[in-house]
């Protein structure tokens, strides 16, 4: 354990990473009882400590020290560990592991700011919702080329590690950060980037080129995060700034170490936060960053106000966050569409086809009298949209309510309902956005690529963190999915290596794949006859319906495992329809609308006018898209 003098290399930083050295001489001297000392069972604090009085008859009786007596199960009481243990940097260290040694250690930790702790092969973070002065450049050279046991516990540490890793033994690594949603991981992502970052720097500027912005590769990498953060992440129930979609980052590196270029791949974005918010939740933060006025040009090019609540799409929820300043947001936005070399065509057009997202919520239509048909209910938004998209707004229009359709071998003219428009307008400014997002990824990635040669890279993984919320949709089940499969090849992967340092060792011990216990979770989401799949049947029927989808869920699986339960939901708490049993927890599934959220049909009709449209970026995002009458537009 290094003395206070050796921790002066990491500044002021010190004092979140390890205990003082007079902490640890005090805890030493600390007089103990380990025949006595437990933590039990507490009704409030979970666990708390106290002395053992006796054990009798499978009963314990422990004074607390709140000088509560209590009798309890023996399974209700843990041994403790001696104050010598408090605080530990690696708990896989500890002399007893259960779990209130493992909970009070990070509290204890926590409670000094310590929030990276060690258990055994992997780093636990909790998340201080406050920023903490353990990452600048002082305390990235504090890390650089130390072992693991050479230093306290951090996130660059396991970054340095990764990296040594790398070189010596000429192989790829990969960092997983898993945890649940709000726990700290897009945060920790950017950590692991930063150090990157700095440690592997080329030092040199990539050459300009026309339309480009001289900025390093350090700079772009970093500077990808802001715009992709800005129409990517929202303010949920659980975290202001809340990751909708995951990704995968390479930091792609040289044969010598030095950095070479990195690609971004993006996994899931929830396109129905463009459309919809619960109260509490707001839409993507881009929307709110054009509505601060900061450029007022802005507001009179995209024909907006400065009010969220002009614009009901995007008001069903919060409109402002109190941790995050969304002028400060924006300029960091704008600034990084510079930086990452997007023309200032392609700025304008990305300003635009959002602004023309937030117009959609506003459309309005009304019945025909006499008839079922739906008609434009005054052309204002429309006209706006039009206006923003290239199009012609009659036309528009017309195709809205008059599309095209296929029937047999001939397309022909189908009338439709106020909630076909509504919905057919709904998803078509889902997929606009969707599209520019991906193609904002693809653009990044052309940035990031230098041509230098590459050797090894080293992959972040950052995906949606496990939600469980009063309503839970499919977007849920596609995120706690996902974490599902990567606990089970987290858990897998590290009693497979825990394995190994007990062979080393010579320790005898019987394998078991904690992988496995998640088995029957994902196999119910996944095999034939899952979840997913008979999602996918019902999708196939037309008269299919959420209760035709519900009864053959139930039919297929409730009373058949144990993963798959009635829900239970408690007093004033949403409708819920089936409920699942999920590593992290149960979680309560709501199936309304889930059929059409899989199918999303787009209005050919309309996708045809933005093939043709003259905002090239629009043209562009659609070109490869094959209509119903068979014909592909190729944009150039």
């Amino acid at each position: 354990m290094s003395t206070d003098a050796e921790m002066e290399q990491y500044g002021p930083a010190a004092i979140y990473l390890r205990k003082p050295e007079k902490e640890r001489i005090e805890a030493q001297n600390t007089p103990f009882d380990a025949k006595t000392a437990y933590f039990v069972t507490d009704p409030e604090d979970l666990y708390v400590k106290g002395k053992l009085i006796k054990k009798e008859g499978g009963k314990a009786t422990v004074e607390t020290e709140g000088g509560k007596t209590v009798t309890v199960k023996e399974d209700d009481i843990h041994p403790r560990n001696p104050p010598k243990f408090d605080k530990m940097e690696d708990m896989a260290m500890m002399t007893h592991l259960n779990e209130p040694s493992v909970l009070y250690n990070l509290k204890e930790r926590f409670a000094s700011w310590m929030i990276y702790t060690y258990s055994g092969l992997f780093c636990v973070v909790v998340n201080p919702y406050k920023w903490l002065p353990v990452y600048d450049a002082v305390v990235v050279a504090g890390y650089r080329g130390k072992k693991r046991i050479e230093a306290p516990p951090h996130i660059f540490s396991i970054s340095d590690n990764a990296y040594q890793f790398m070189l010596t033994d000429r192989e790829n690594q990969s960092v997983l950060i898993t945890g649940e949603s709000g726990a700290g991981k897009t945060v920790n992502t950017k950590r692991v980037i930063q150090y990157f970052a700095t440690i592997a720097a080329l030092g040199s500027k990539k050459e300009s080129t026309p339309g480009k912005m001289q900025g390093s590769l350090e700079d772009q990498i970093i500077a990808a995060n802001p715009l992709l953060e800005a129409y990517g992440n929202a303010k949920t129930v659980r975290n202001d700034n809340s990751s909708r979609f995951g990704k995968f980052i390479r930091i792609h590196f040289g044969s010598t170490g030095k950095l070479a270029s990195a690609d971004i791949e993006t996994y899931l974005l929830e396109k129905s936060r463009v459309t919809f918010q619960l109260s509490a939740e707001r839409s993507y933060h881009i929307f709110y960053q054009l509505m601060t006025g900061h450029k007022p040009e802005l507001l009179e090019a995209l024909l907006i106000t400065t009010n969220p609540y002009d614009y009901p799409m995007i008001s069903q929820g919060e409109i402002t966050v109190k941790s995050i300043n969304d002028v400060e947001e924006f300029i960091a936005t704008d600034t990084a569409i510079d930086i990452l070399g997007f023309t200032a065509d392609e700025k304008i057009n990305i300003y635009k086809l959002t602004g023309a997202v937030i117009h959609h919520g506003s459309m309005k239509f009304k019945q025909k009298q006499r008839e079922e048909q739906a008609e434009p209910d005054g052309t204002e938004e429309a006209d706006k949209i039009s206006y923003l998209m290239g199009l012609n707004s009659a036309d528009m229009l017309k195709a809205l309510c008059y599309p095209r359709v296929k029937v047999g071998n001939e397309m022909v003219t189908k009338g439709q309902t106020v909630p076909q428009v509504n919905n057919a307008v709904m998803a078509l400014c889902k997929s606009v956005y969707e599209k520019m997002f991906l193609w904002m990824v693809i653009r990044i990635n052309e940035m990031l690529d230098t041509k230098q040669p590459r050797q090894f890279f080293i992959g972040v993984l950052d995906i949606a963190g496990f939600e469980i919320f009063d309503f839970n949709s499919l977007e849920q089940l596609c995120i706690n999915f996902t974490n599902e499969k990567l606990q089970q090849f987290f858990n897998h992967h590290m009693f497979v290596l825990e394995q190994e340092e007990y062979k080393k060792e010579g320790i005898e011990w019987e394998f078991i794949d904690f992988g496995m216990d998640l088995a029957a979770c994902i196999e119910l989401i996944e095999k034939p006859l899952g979840i997913f799949s008979i999602l996918e049947e019902e999708c196939m029927f037309p008269k299919a319906s959420d209760t035709t989808f519900k009864n053959k869920l139930h039919d297929q699986h409730l009373g058949k495992t144990k993963a798959f339960e009635k829900p239970k939901p408690g007093k004033g708490k949403a409708e819920a329809h089936f409920s699942l049993v999920h590593y992290a927890g149960t979680v309560d599934y709501n199936i309304t609308g889930w059929l059409d959220k899989n199918k999303d049909p787009l209005n050919d009709s309309v996708v045809q006018l933005y093939q043709k449209s003259a905002n090239k970026l629009l043209a562009f995002l659609y070109a490869s898209h094959a209509s119903a009458e068979g014909e592909k537009y190729e944009c150039k």
